[in-house]
């Protein structure tokens, strides 16, 4: 009897040492040892609980007799059970309406009945680590001792640890080649020429690294900085290097629509949601699923927006505008702002848990002033692509790149783009000389352009003036002060973050109430 008992063993265990094999498909492979339990022994019922890496609770990864209903059948092995096996890395023994676990160093083994066995189990161990919990029925007949069982069951959790840590080596290894793979994609990006960072400056370098970290993830970017400065090429650029580079990116300017506009490009609409509504649209959103959604200058959206905006990026989903349907999207969200958002939060003008969300990372485009050793890259960057475009070599001359690399650019990357293109275009042959600059690119024009810029602060000062005066007018009330100088209310949001007055107006309907 024990010479057939031990080949009983053997067959098992090589029976379940073939399932390493398929470690892979971690699920079939252990739903394939609890059926080799049950093929070679006297198992009916079996469980693996195993540890959720999220959240860290033991859930059922696979079971046999329990039912489809219930995989983890509460009732047979509690929660309560498994827990306590998990933390004591010891075996148990429960028997039949026992509401209390007895382990194997409290009990005699050879005296218990095992017609009134509950469950039977132990805990899967890598090393010292504990991965889950093998609960059983029993493995062989009421006519072999418990001690026999357990001893047994012991030898199959130490396969089990290592059919699951060869699957955990394999997503580890799979997880490594995902990630070269994107910094491959990465270098691969930066060298082609249509999303292309162009820069040595450490201002660009230390973007470039930030751009590498966050491209894997999921988070939400905000990108900050002066207009013209790079914010929707690093967006895009960041969206090319993740995962979602086959999904749509999809960009929307907050300040170019009205609100109701807004809201229904964002989050679509449904059949008769307003007049002239004759069917249903999706939103930006819905057709971006599984990509991203780059929206530009995001501080211009409206107190109903904001609110709507903040309950998608907490629980990722939304309903269309005049539906009732909850939709649910996987949309990577990166917005962009050329004000302070930390200080448009202190002054009461943008939501604080808003701009947590969309802040999870940050990364600020530098001002060309801030890297003007990239000036001459940039430069010749943009005329070989206009070069290309139009099948002609342009060059700038000695003094020409001398007064662009001099010039304080304050439209930023932007503007030098422009500006190239439109030289090109205008000029007669390959070499591009000072004549052929705007004036105010010439030592000529300088002076002009510095008396400009002090009759447009001038102008500047005056409109200030007389958006403070109607606020002040109209008991500080936007929407009136807005009547009252022909504006709309968007309008007049505009100029009051533009020339920093949210703090003045708080203060003085502050005093007001007081009064």
């Amino acid at each position: 009897m024990e010479t057939d008992f031990n080949e009983l063993e053997l067959r098992v265990l090589f029976e379940i040492s073939q399932t390493m094999g398929q470690a892979l498909n971690l699920h079939q492979a252990l739903v394939r040892v609890l059926e080799t339990l049950a093929g070679f022994l006297a198992t009916q019922r079996a469980v693996i609980l195993l540890k959720d890496p999220d959240t860290g609770h033991l859930l059922p990864a696979a079971s046999r007799g329990l039912g489809a209903e219930a995989p983890g059948e509460q009732a047979w092995l509690s929660e309560d059970l498994a827990g306590l096996v998990w933390r004591t890395a010891q075996p148990f023994v429960v028997a039949a309406g026992s509401r209390e676990p007895r382990f194997l160093d409290q009990i005699d083994g050879r005296r218990l009945d095992k017609r009134q066995l509950a469950v039977m189990g132990t805990p899967i161990l890598l090393g010292n680590s504990p991965l889950g919990v093998l609960g059983v029925d029993r493995l062989f007949g009421e006519e072999v001792p418990l001690n026999e069982d357990l001893g047994f069951l012991g030898n199959i959790a130490a396969l089990l640890a290592q059919i699951i840590s060869l699957n955990l080596q394999v997503r580890a290894r799979e997880e490594f080649w995902q990630q070269e793979n994107l910094t491959l994609k990465a270098e691969l990006t930066e060298k082609s020429q249509h999303l292309f960072i162009v820069g040595q400056s450490p201002a660009i370098l230390e973007v470039r690294q930030a751009v590498k970290k966050v491209a894997p993830s999921r988070a939400a970017v905000l990108l900050t900085g002066e207009s013209g400065s790079g914010k929707t090429l690093i967006g895009r650029v960041i969206h090319e290097l993740s995962s979602r580079a086959r999904y749509p990116f999809l960009k929307i300017n907050c300040a170019s629509l009205p609100e109701n506009l807004l809201e229904s490009e964002l989050f679509g609409f449904e059949k008769d949601a307003f007049p002239g509504a004759s069917k249903a649209k999706p939103g930006r959103l819905e057709e971006a699923d599984g990509g991203s959604i780059f929206l530009e200058e995001v501080e211009a959206l409206s107190t109903g927006l904001q609110a709507r905006l903040w309950r998608f990026l907490q629980a990722r989903e939304f309903e269309r505008l005049g539906g009732t349907r909850t939709r649910k999207v996987d949309v990577r969200l990166m917005a962009a702002t050329t004000v302070d958002l930390a200080e448009a939060v202190a002054a009461g003008s943008f939501p604080e848990d808003l701009y947590s969300l969309l802040s999870a990372f940050s990364i600020r485009g530098p001002a060309l002033r801030e890297r003007r050793e990239d000036i001459p890259l940039l430069l010749n960057h943009f005329l070989d692509q206009v070069s290309e475009e139009y099948s002609r070599r342009f060059y700038f001359n000695h003094k020409t790149l001398e007064a662009l690399t001099e010039y304080r650019w304050p439209g930023n990357v932007r503007e030098m783009e422009n500006l190239v293109e439109r030289v090109c275009l205008m000029v007669e042959g390959s070499e591009i000389d000072l004549k052929d600059l705007p004036s105010y690119l010439t030592p000529a024009g300088k002076k002009a352009e510095a008396e400009d810029q002090s009759f447009l602060s001038r102008l500047k000062e005056m409109e200030k003036r007389e958006i403070v005066a109607a606020l002040e007018r109209n008991h500080w009330i936007q929407s009136q002060a807005a009547v009252d100088l022909g504006l709309t209310l968007r309008q007049i949001g505009y100029r009051v973050k533009q020339f920093g007055l949210d703090r003045l107006i708080k203060e003085q309907r502050g005093q007001g109430r007081s009064g």
